[in-house]
């Protein structure tokens, strides 16, 4: 269990290894393996995807599309208290997802220039779940009611298969809520390489979206820099937690924040900073109590040895701090905690107060919990419906409008050097002048 940090104590490069993140794997074996399951896929195929499957997953497939027949009866055998959880979550989404639809804009910048900004959904998205020890039917809420409140044409959905080759009926269930009709066994790296360049069973897309391992991650990346690939929603790293507390806040709560983002896995990160030592010193306590009642404490506990327990002089040092490490969920627990939110500058999601546990966003309060990891979050957003749409420009110009703003197009192409640009302009208002009633 690691200890009390006295931030004051700390030369500036100690501050920097008290918020660092854990070490990512090998950078150049990773890109060199993505890139070699990248490259198969782009030429074998479904063949690839079926190999690479047996290999990880130890599955051997026949069919990469999950049978309708399978779907719906593996959804029939889920319990009712299950799908009213995932209805309810699926509808709290939904909500605040709705809300974030935006206005198209239309504008007369000058008499007879009309300029317009329109939004429209993206038509082809593929969604990825991540496999691993536990199903993610929240993961499918977060992006399948984005997709389908975007309106966009095709949503598909890949995700490993379990080791009877099919998938959780809690993930079927969320999939179909969200109108998803296209789920593909398949996980990993090469996952992402079938949705971005397509396969005679998985249709190309044009954007990505979904969290993943370290392989998941740097795919993405791979396929985004492609000129033939597809878009992605974000960067990402392992999963994180900040709390931030004072004196006021209870360190059960404390502890059972840092422990729910911990056992997401054994590279996640939990970190406490506070202007009260018995605070820290009783969450330590209460962590350890709470890490042995766990099914999964040996990943919280190894996830633990990479969090920090840190002591600020006051609440400003906390919030500098807090700002500085740019954390994907950031939970105030303090006095007056819906007031320091607009001086918390970075995270990816903020949790307030007492009874704002970083769970209510994962499942179902109603925000993404697809967010940006590793410091990412100082310029990336959490995700949200905008990511599923892409807004473009109109203008339409009248015979007054050129005549107003052609002079002026003219002359700054002229000082540009681009005489191909004025001379656009200078063809109209010349057949303006020779036409009767040009104006």
């Amino acid at each position: 269990m690691p200890t009390l940090t006295k931030w004051s104590s700390l030369s500036e490069r100690e501050k920097e290894l008290a918020l660092s993140r854990p070490a990512l794997k090998d950078n150049i074996q990773l890109q060199e393996t993505v890139k070699d399951i990248i490259a198969q896929v782009r030429k074998s195929g479904d063949n690839a995807l079926k190999h690479f499957c047996e290999k990880f997953d130890g599955v051997s497939l026949g069919s990469l599309r999950l049978p309708k027949e399978i779907i719906e009866s593996s959804i029939s055998g889920l319990s009712s208290d299950v799908c009213e959880a995932i209805d309810l979550a699926y509808e709290n989404i939904r909500l605040f997802h709705q809300a974030q639809y935006p206005k198209d804009i239309e504008i007369e910048t000058t008499p007879g220039v009309i300029c317009q900004q329109k939004h429209s959904p993206i038509a082809r998205v593929g969604l990825y779940v991540p496999g691993g020890t536990a199903p993610l039917p929240s993961t499918v809420l977060m992006l399948g009611v984005s997709a389908q409140v975007a309106g966009c044409e095709l949503a598909i959905l890949c995700t490993p298969p379990n080791k009877q080759g099919t998938v959780a009926p809690e993930i079927l269930y969320a999939a179909k809520k969200c109108g998803i009709q296209e789920i593909y066994l398949c996980g990993g790296a090469q996952a992402i390489a079938a949705m971005a360049f397509g396969t005679n069973t998985i249709p190309k897309v044009d954007k990505i979206f979904g969290p993943g391992n370290s392989f998941v991650t740097e795919a993405k990346q791979q396929v985004s820099q492609t000129f033939d690939g597809a878009a992605i929603d974000m960067p990402a790293g392992p999963s994180e937690v900040l709390v931030l507390a004072d004196k006021d806040a209870n360190p059960a709560f404390v502890a059972s924040d840092l422990l729910s983002q911990a056992e997401h896995g054994a590279d996640s990160q939990a970190i406490l900073v506070s202007d009260n030592e018995t605070l820290i010193t009783r969450t330590i306590t209460e962590l350890e109590n709470q890490l042995n009642k766990l099914p999964r404490k040996d990943i919280a506990a190894a996830s633990i040895a990479n969090s920090r327990f840190i002591l600020c002089e006051d609440i400003n040092k906390c919030i500098e701090v807090t700002n500085t490490y740019a954390a994907e969920h950031l939970i105030v627990q303090t006095e007056d905690a819906s007031i320091l939110v607009d001086k918390l500058a970075n995270a990816g999601s903020i949790f307030v107060g007492p009874w704002s546990p970083e769970s209510a966003g994962d499942y179902a309060s109603g925000t993404n919990h697809v967010l940006p990891t590793y410091g990412y979050s100082r310029t990336y957003s959490s995700l949200g419906l905008l990511d599923f749409m892409r807004r473009y420009t109109v203008q339409t110009l009248s015979k007054k409008g050129i005549r107003s703003i052609g002079p002026a197009i003219m002359t700054l192409a002229s000082a540009e050097g681009l005489d191909a640009h004025k001379q656009a302009v200078a063809l109209r208002l010349d057949t303006l002048d020779k036409m009767e009633g040009g104006e």
